[in-house]
């Protein structure tokens, strides 16, 4: 298995945090892809993968409605989503992504987390070549269906790792090819239980327990923030240390 898949492992460990913080998350993906590509989901593919994705994590129905519906108000001032770059303690890099209607907030909060911690904010773009930007698709296992042909059949469409668990068929493409995939999907009839945006490290660094623990306080503080969506970083997961 490759990194797709000890990534996803040490997420399902963790999750997005509590529930209120994953319904905050997508209720702000929901808005943002509305304000990109209109309310309805038959027209704006990204709003429909979404609709499937807040179904699997029981966000409530209201929830759903509420984050489509700000998306049109005229008071709304719209979500900027921004990158931030920097390296945490003991040389980890960390990449944390953002969505916010305040970026002068943003980045002094995020600068003063990273600073808190003995890390340093870099400039925009510093760290991207260490990590590879990804989709990830769950979909429904269609009865007697053969593996081996669909990852086939998908590589031609940019997925390039693939695995099961349980009833479900998980996908792994490059970020650009995401569109493509679900089209794809959804025209050969794949239901698609939630689809996500990932960013994979291409090489970990490992840390003591100690230097796990203090890391852990900087990633958490980042992740309670109300403007940060998503924090990736290059440390390695405890699992791969004792494999």
């Amino acid at each position: 298995m490759g990194r797709a898949f000890e990534y996803r492992k040490a997420r399902k460990m963790k999750r997005w945090g509590n529930m209120a913080r994953v319904f905050t998350k997508l209720g702000k993906e929901i808005t943002i892809a509305v304000k990109a590509g209109g309310p309805e989901p038959e027209t704006n593919p990204r709003l429909r993968v979404l609709m499937q994705t807040a179904k699997k994590e029981n966000m409530p129905k209201e929830n759903v409605e509420r984050a489509i519906k700000k998306a049109s108000s005229k008071d709304f001032s719209d979500y900027k989503e921004m990158n931030y770059e920097g390296y945490g303690p003991f040389g980890i890099a960390i990449f944390v992504e953002t969505a916010t209607d305040n970026t002068t907030r943003t980045v002094a909060n995020v600068r003063s987390y990273f600073n808190k911690f003995g890390g340093s904010l870099g400039t925009s773009g510093s760290l991207e070549f260490l990590f590879d930007h990804k989709c990830i698709f769950h979909i429904v296992k269609k009865e007697g269906m053969d593996l081996e042909e669909l990852e086939l059949e998908l590589i031609d469409y940019g997925v390039d790792e693939l695995e099961e668990d349980e009833n479900e068929i998980i996908l792994y493409g490059a970020f650009s090819a995401n569109a493509q995939i679900q089209s794809y999907l959804e025209e050969a009839g794949y239901e698609i239980t939630s689809a996500e945006f990932v960013r994979l490290p291409n090489d970990t660094k490992p840390v003591t327990p100690e230097q796990r623990e203090t890391l852990a306080k900087l990633i958490d503080k980042l992740e309670e923030d109300e403007d940060v969506q998503n924090v990736f970083t290059n440390m390695q997961e405890e699992e791969e240390e004792e494999a």
